[in-house]
């Protein structure tokens, strides 16, 4: 009776933890350390099951980990032919109406041919000094999405069908888990991305400017924003309609994500209407801004449209002190303002035009002119 209070705890504790977890990682070091702790192993694993590469990704390692184990491993991944079981044992005992139960294999190995036998994962044990180790299926929306693993080290007791049985439990409160995580980043994924372009939204420009800032303050580190009006958008709303005039935007989309990939860890954005931005932290101020001069020139290659208006603030320029994220934005408004007003095809860039830093400090006010400048100095 102790021993099913215990489990019974455990599986509640599971539940708790997965529940808690807010992002992909957390979720899965839940899954990992919760499965550990309920099975009295000393180590444990969560794979998950790419089809369109034909390998299990190995997500988080949790621990006494072996030589070269990392926690969350960047390319520790496993060729699916090499573990049949993800593809040949679970599928031909589902298609049987069996389950996706859990097995034990142990570094002395059943005979080769016994249902679950990999020739590979034992030896796996072997080389990573375990003994033995139990396998749950993770089943998400009725197919296999992947694998729970938890090892004992060689000396320890052995697995049981009773700790399979329980394993298989484990995984299904764990998929319950991962299934809550896959919905919360489905809905973060939406509330920071534009629907349109698939780019980043204002919000999350808004929130990593902040951190952005943050960082500059802190180490000196180089922020820089391109602000970019999208010439022409109404006209060809007008003239051929808007299912014509958001194949524009996306086209836009493309060509800024495509210049954004040369600065690395650069987010680009729609901020909303013909507005795009580009945010980068760490380059310098000329490696942006070739990069602007790029945008501009395949911005006005585009079939439609009319080319875009481009302004660029950077912390690498003359611009004085940046203490808010309202303040680099204001400039790189301002900048793309003049560039629009002069008719520009190249950026204009804050602290490179004197007349920027006048203009961000007095924006113009009159009734025909562009909406304020966003924010407060």
């Amino acid at each position: 009776m102790g021993g099913e209070d215990a489990r019974l705890r455990a599986v509640v504790s599971l539940a708790q933890a997965m529940a808690a977890a807010h992002t992909p990682r957390e979720s899965w070091r839940a899954a990992a350390l919760g499965a550990r702790d309920a099975l009295g192993g000393n180590f444990a694993a969560l794979s998950v099951w790419e089809r369109e590469l034909g390998h299990l990704r190995v997500l988080v390692n949790e621990g006494e980990r072996a030589h070269g184990e990392q926690e969350f491993p960047e390319d520790e991944t496993y060729p699916v032919h090499q573990f049949p079981e993800i593809t040949q044992f679970l599928h031909e005992r589902w298609a049987g109406g069996g389950e996706p139960n859990a097995w034990v294999e142990t570094a002395a190995a059943p005979p080769e041919g016994e249902a679950g036998y990999c020739h590979e994962r034992v030896t796996a044990l072997r080389r990573r000094g375990r003994g033995c180790c139990v396998v749950a299926p993770i089943v998400l929306h009725g197919r296999a999405w992947g694998e729970l693993y938890v090892a004992r080290p060689v000396g320890a007791p052995v697995f049981d069908a009773a700790d399979a049985d329980f394993a298989t439990v484990l995984a299904s409160v764990a998929a319950a888990g991962l299934a809550q995580t896959e919905r919360l980043e489905e809905v973060r994924r939406l509330a920071f991305t534009d629907p349109l372009t698939g780019l980043a939204n204002r919000r999350a420009v808004d929130m990593r400017l902040d951190e952005a800032i943050e960082r500059h303050r802190a180490d000196g580190s180089v922020v820089s924003l391109v602000v970019c009006d999208l010439n022409g958008l109404k006209r060809v709303n007008d003239t051929l309609g808007h299912a014509v005039g958001d194949r524009l935007l996306e086209r836009f989309g493309s060509v800024l994500s495509l210049c954004g990939a040369r600065l690395s860890g650069a987010l680009a954005a729609r901020l909303g209407g013909d507005e795009f931005c580009l945010l980068s932290v760490g380059p310098s101020a000329d490696e942006v801004l070739a990069v602007s001069d790029e945008l501009c020139l395949r911005a006005g290659e585009l079939e439609l449209g009319e080319g875009v208006a481009c302004g660029m603030a950077s912390t690498g320029d003359p611009i004085g002190p940046v203490r808010s994220a309202r303040r680099l934005f204001r400039l790189a408004d301002a900048a793309q303002y003049r560039a629009k007003a002069a008719r520009s095809a190249k950026p204009v860039v804050a602290g490179r035009d004197g007349a920027v830093l006048r203009l961000a400090d007095a924006p113009p006010v009159a009734p025909h002119d562009r909406r304020r400048f966003r924010g407060r100095s």
